[in-house]
């Protein structure tokens, strides 16, 4: 039997503990980033264009390690290597003196995300039971959503002594990273599986058509989905201060915690599909509400409501991808969900920071809430197909 700690399998625990401190970090890092690069002098555009860079060129190295984690059946060394990035690098920003220098630090930090993500979540996968998955990425991802609430109250905390020193929030952030590291290294055990377990060629023709269809819907969902730093650039346009940007986001990850780990528990018991329909619908409906948003106090519940769209998809469609993946091809079954999840940001990005900039502040989200409704209306269509089966 597996050792648990709170109900929650060991490695499991270790390895969401690990995410809680790297995502301190990160999250502190991007709760103040927006502002910081405006201060640099930099456009919504510009904005949109560094985040979706950064995330969706190292995005391509998270289907290499998975394909590469399956092939030698280890995940713990591509662990180890990506979260020494971010806790090396995060710190970085301190010294920067413009956008593009931001941006090559920002791409290099995401490389070692992209290097760490599916071989991450092919561990959890094979550290859980099919019939506690859903559970245990919810878990994950409350853990990762815990790290997004501590990280910017500490970066507000930091702004509220030290008005605008964003780069001191930056040196702080060092901190959490370095102890996530440490944690990864001595306590997360790697699940070692035998030669015959382990994959052989890996073809792209060997996943399923519904894995596919699956992924050309969360594809059509991420081109509305552009980076949240837009979400805060619009907080601070309706009067929220700089020194309060952070809380909007930690409002946001607070709810994501609350709700995790119960919609992976409930879609363990009535199905992915449902719940990722729910999500993206109220997706919609919250970028709907941020284009018509006026004030801070229509930002701070939105923003709450945000929190619920991320419990009932982010975790869930891991779980789901892990569900109609062959255990051996896991790893780039999920790098290749995460890589593709990661590239389509970037057009994502440039076409809300158009839209920011040379329309007005809603059509952003006016667009985002189009695209996730096409994406619901699809998922509905793969759900009576997958039950048909």
């Amino acid at each position: 039997m597996r050792k648990k700690i709170m109900g929650i399998e060991k490695n499991v625990f270790f390895i969401g503990l690990t995410s809680f401190l790297t995502d301190t970090t990160t999250k502190m890092v991007y709760a103040v980033m927006p502002m910081f690069l405006i201060s640099l002098g930099a456009s919504k555009t510009e904005l949109s264009l560094i985040e979706g860079v950064a995330e969706s060129t190292a995005s391509l190295l998270k289907a290499v390690s998975g394909w590469w984690s399956d092939k030698i059946g280890r995940n713990k060394p591509f662990m180890v290597l990506g979260y020494a990035f971010t806790a090396v690098l995060s710190p970085m920003f301190a010294f920067v003196t413009s956008p593009l220098q931001v941006l090559g630090v920002r791409f290099t930090e995401r490389v070692g995300k992209g290097i760490r993500t599916a071989p991450r979540d092919s561990l959890v996968a094979g550290s859980s039971n099919e019939c506690d998955r859903g559970k245990n990425f919810g878990f994950h991802k409350a853990m990762d959503n815990s790290g997004a609430i501590a990280g910017p109250l500490i970066a507000a905390a930091v702004l509220l002594a030290f008005p605008g020193d964003f780069r001191r929030v930056f040196l702080i952030a060092a901190i959490p990273g370095l102890l996530g590291l440490a944690n990864v290294i001595l306590f997360v055990k790697e699940a070692k599986k035998s030669k015959r377990d382990m994959a052989g060629r890996i073809r792209l023709k060997d996943f399923s058509k519904e894995y596919y269809f699956f992924l050309a819907i969360v594809f059509i969902f991420t081109l509305g989905n552009s980076t949240d730093a837009l979400l805060l650039v619009k907080a601070s346009d309706v009067g929220v201060s700089d020194a309060f940007i952070p809380i909007m986001y930690l409002v946001f990850n607070a709810v994501s915690v609350l709700f995790s780990v119960p919609a992976g528990m409930l879609s363990d018991r009535i199905g992915r599909e449902r719940l990722i329909i729910f999500g993206y619908a109220v997706y919609a409906a919250i970028y709907f509400g941020f284009g018509k948003a006026g004030s801070p106090a229509a930002m701070a519940v939105l923003f709450a409501f945000y929190g619920i769209y991320s419990a009932a998809t982010d975790g869930v469609q891991k779980a789901m991808v892990s569900d109609i993946v062959d255990e051996d091809k896991r790893g780039t079954g999920l790098g290749l969900y995460n890589c593709m999840l990661g590239v389509t940001l970037l057009p994502a990005s440039v076409i809300a920071g158009l839209l920011y900039d040379r329309i007005d502040n809603r059509a952003p989200f006016y667009y985002g809430a189009v695209l996730a409704m096409v994406a619901a209306v699809l998922m509905v269509f793969y759900y009576r197909r997958r039950n048909k089966a």
